[in-house]
């Protein structure tokens, strides 16, 4: 599966099941609410499929042919795709379920399920998936940030990550404490934050951290 940066932000949802009437109904039921929805009749046939780089969820159904719901789950866990899965079956039982909510689905629906269960439970996947892109973008950016410190400056901020000062961080790496005040303030430009709190919150995000060597990953 290849995932296509989309213009279009509308969100979608991928319909997995082998039933062609749930198939229709449930992409009727998405579009008549303004969702995008495309079906698939298998698990590897979603897997041939582009993914677009919006805001998205899979409706999944337990019992597919070949891989199940569930084993599909595992699957896409383990490839790194981390799309919400609302499961559905007509055979549920509570292991299924307790198994598949402690893999990270979102909803597990038995049919006949209401209408508005099922959107409800689409509106919350969506919203967390977009929550995610949301924070792995910034991420990428603070990354990048990062990347662009010499490694000194790098060595300077996980050392203030730690909670020292800067006369501590001087007497650290034997440096003047003018000399580190500089380093932080072209830390600061760098980094794009405007108070320290700021910029002790980006390397919590980032996991900067002193290392035995005092060199930052």
């Amino acid at each position: 599966m290849t995932v296509n940066e989309a213009p279009d932000l509308q969100p979608i949802v991928f319909v997995v099941d082998d039933d062609l009437a749930i198939q229709k109904a449930l992409a009727r039921l998405f579009r008549s609410v303004g969702l995008r929805a495309e079906v698939f009749g298998s698990a590897p046939e979603f897997l041939q499929s582009k993914l677009p780089a919006v805001p998205s969820c899979l409706v999944l159904d337990i019992r597919l042919p070949g891989p199940s719901g569930l084993d599909f789950q595992n699957e896409l866990a383990k490839v790194n795709i981390h799309i919400p899965i609302i499961f559905m079956t007509g055979h549920g039982d509570i292991p299924m379920t307790v198994r598949a909510m402690k893999a990270g689905a979102i909803d597990f629906l038995t049919k006949p399920f209401r209408d508005q269960d099922m959107l409800d439970a689409v509106a919350t996947a969506i919203e967390r998936d977009r929550k995610r892109r949301k924070d792995e973008k910034i991420l990428l950016e603070l990354r990048s940030l990062f990347a662009s410190l010499t490694p000194r400056e790098q060595e300077v901020l996980a050392l203030l990550a730690t909670g020292l000062m800067n006369k501590q961080i001087a007497g650290e790496m034997g440096l003047a404490e003018i000399t580190v005040k500089i380093h932080r303030g072209h830390i600061m430009k760098k980094m794009r934050a405007r108070t320290l709190a700021d910029l002790l919150r980006m390397a919590e995000l980032l996991g900067v951290r002193r290392t035995k060597s005092s060199e930052q990953t």
